[in-house]
């Protein structure tokens, strides 16, 4: 008897005792680079994701168009500094630079200003996102997480793939280029350009080179494991990567915070201006290291929309630029 009066007493004391508030999940860009870290493992010094890259150095030359659709610094003047990195996807430092997961190949260019102010600009070879959401860039990298090669069919990534059919779409629209100064790269987020009347026009970026040259999957495995990282300091060196830089603008109707909805091809294309990639710098590894583009990273005249995924980017990457320099 005395022993259960003492259970029924714990029992009450139990009941009325405050609760441990639940543990509180990260932010979704934390959880995103937990995740990548879970798909690729970690390796110190390094970017979660683009994680082997080169970075070089040039310039951007505005276009006489630009300055009418943008009162952005960028597109009012003359040529303005550049430091441009190029990189292979996935989180591996040491991946051949021909693999298949190497697609897409990024692109990030910060654009140094008059007074001392940078803008950037973060594109790789995605026509269109894989997701809308950060939740759904999230749930397809633990997906590919628990997707090893002897997982039981269907694997989890492949359920994943299934339900959302907007990723195997996009990540079929990449290829391996021969170089990374003859890949076309896409900004897959809206952003707005701000004329000097205060109107605003919906663009997506898409950076052009003077060719586009891709390689089969076979002809890509036979090349040097290092071909597009290494080979880019002597492709410079028998003259610069030009690229022109293009805005596809939007038209009643085209969804702006939706990044795996491209616009129709036929959607007019306006010039920006020239991006003239002149050579690698001196020290890439210690300058990749020290580089943290934003999409986000913004100046008067050139707005984001509210798509989803700027934010999130705009909150990953610092996270994981925080740890690579611990």
């Amino acid at each position: 008897m005395r022993a259960t009066k003492a259970a029924v007493l714990l029992a009450c004391l139990v009941a009325i005792l405050p609760r441990a508030a639940p543990a509180q999940q990260p932010p979704v860009p934390e959880q995103i680079v937990d995740a990548m870290d879970k798909v690729y493992g970690v390796h110190k010094g390094f970017r979660a994701n683009h994680a082997k890259g080169v970075v070089a150095e040039g310039t951007f030359t505005p276009s006489a168009e630009a300055a009418s659709y943008s009162r952005a610094v960028l597109f009012a003047g003359p040529a303005v500094p550049v430091t441009v990195r190029f990189s292979d996807a996935t989180g591996l430092p040491t991946l051949p630079d021909g693999a298949p997961n190497a697609n897409p190949h990024g692109m990030a260019i910060k654009f140094h200003l008059p007074g001392g102010t940078d803008t950037d600009m973060v594109l790789n070879s995605l026509k269109f996102f894989p997701v809308a959401t950060g939740e759904d860039f999230r749930d397809l990298l633990l997906a590919a997480a628990a997707s090893p090669p002897d997982a039981p069919k269907p694997t989890a990534v492949e359920k994943f793939l299934a339900a959302h059919p907007s990723a195997p779409a996009a990540l079929a629209t990449v290829a391996t280029p021969d170089s990374f100064a003859d890949e076309e790269y896409y900004g897959v987020d809206a952003f707005f350009l701000v004329d000097k009347a205060g109107a605003k026009h919906a663009v997506r970026y898409i950076m052009q080179p003077e060719k586009v040259v891709h390689l089969d999957p076979a002809e890509a495995a036979k090349r040097a494991p290092d071909f597009l990282v290494a080979g880019l300091a002597n492709r410079l060196a028998k003259g610069p990567a030009v690229f022109h830089l293009k805005a596809q603008l939007a038209e009643p109707g085209d969804p702006i915070t939706d990044a795996t909805k491209p616009w129709p091809a036929e959607r007019k294309q306006i010039d920006l201006g020239v991006l003239t990639v002149t050579k690698v710098a001196a020290d890439s590894a210690a300058a990749e290291k020290a580089l943290l583009f934003l999409p986000g990273r913004l100046i008067d005249g050139i707005e984001a929309s509210d798509d989803p995924l700027i934010a999130v980017r705009d909150g990953a990457y610092p996270i994981s630029f925080a740890r690579r320099l611990r």
